[in-house]
């Protein structure tokens, strides 16, 4: 049928009809495109991924109990992978312990002052680094500093096929690589905490002491009325299970690391954000499981 105003408007509207989208809209559809295909994708990679975590930890804690009996435990690779993880996170634990010691002291002084229970402040700050804070500022530095450096590790051997080469020479890459780095993370996660225990009671302490004008024999005193051997327990079972979480994630994105350079990087930042997303999640069941079971009357 032409058109009332002839040939050329018919010629108008085909080329209106042809003409490519404008550059917003074609963006736009490719982000809604993505966006659906990271909907759909998304749940199968993330069981995937949980799954394979699962089944790592597994085959590495049974391995690394048969090596402990048999004595196969590659020790050299454990200290020196432990040695490099301690080199890595020592400081800046040490760091990041003092403001929190601090930050502890000041909070609960301060909340101590208005209720008229000043003398309790060193219970408060003390309990509160001994059960949270210790544990998870080592868990987190762990994640950060020693987690993406095995990340990093194991996804470089991975992008130059190392691994491959050692399946095929009959080598295990669990027992030889995933397992010393296990046993190492736990051991220095264990050791970070007893650090910041002890940097963060003794920087409440001082930070009470010479600037809230608390009394030096009350602040131990009251911590030490109010602190249990079960509080310390805790600690350390959450250290062991941090720093293993912290291990398994690692090396688990390190293995499964592709795609080149940028996919080390991205097998990096995973890890990552994976650990500290798991590791909150645990210390809220932890914290939560340990009150269930062992309710306090006081603080």
């Amino acid at each position: 049928m032409t058109n009332a105003f002839g040939p050329a408007a018919d010629k108008r509207h085909e080329g209106l009809a042809r003409r490519p989208a404008q550059p917003g809209m074609r963006a736009s559809r490719e982000v809604a495109t993505w966006f659906r295909g990271y909907l759909e994708r998304h749940p199968a990679v993330a069981l995937e991924t949980v799954g394979g975590q699962f089944v790592l930890g597994v085959r590495t804690v049974q391995y690394l109990i048969i090596d402990l009996l048999t004595g196969r435990l590659a020790f050299r690779e454990m200290l020196s992978q432990g040695a490099f993880m301690a080199s890595a996170a020592v400081l800046p634990t040490i760091f990041v312990a003092l403001p929190i010691g601090v930050t502890l002291s000041i909070q609960f002084g301060l909340l101590a002052g208005q209720v008229g229970a000043t003398s309790l402040a060193g219970a408060a700050s003390g309990l509160a680094v001994i059960r949270q804070g210790a544990p998870m500022v080592a868990a987190l530095l762990m994640a950060s500093a020693v987690g993406s450096a095995i990340c990093a590790d194991l996804g470089s051997r991975k992008i130059r096929e190392e691994l491959d080469a050692m399946e095929i020479m009959g080598v295990s890459v669990i027992r030889r690589l995933v397992v010393p780095r296990f046993a190492a993370a736990i051991v220095i996660g264990v050791s970070l905490t007893g650090v910041v225990c002890f940097v963060g009671f003794v920087a409440g302490y001082v930070f009470n002491v010479f600037a809230q004008g608390g009394a030096p024999g009350s602040f131990v005193a009251t911590f030490a009325s109010f602190a249990t051997v079960g509080d310390l327990v805790l600690t350390l079972i959450k250290a062991v299970v941090y720093g293993a979480i912290v291990a398994v994630v690692a090396c688990q994105k390190g293995l499964t690391t592709k795609g080149g350079p940028a996919g080390v990087a991205n097998s990096v930042n995973s890890t990552v954000v994976s650990s500290i997303l798991l590791l909150m999640i645990v210390n809220v069941l932890f914290t939560q499981l340990f009150m269930m079971l062992f309710p306090r009357q006081g603080l």
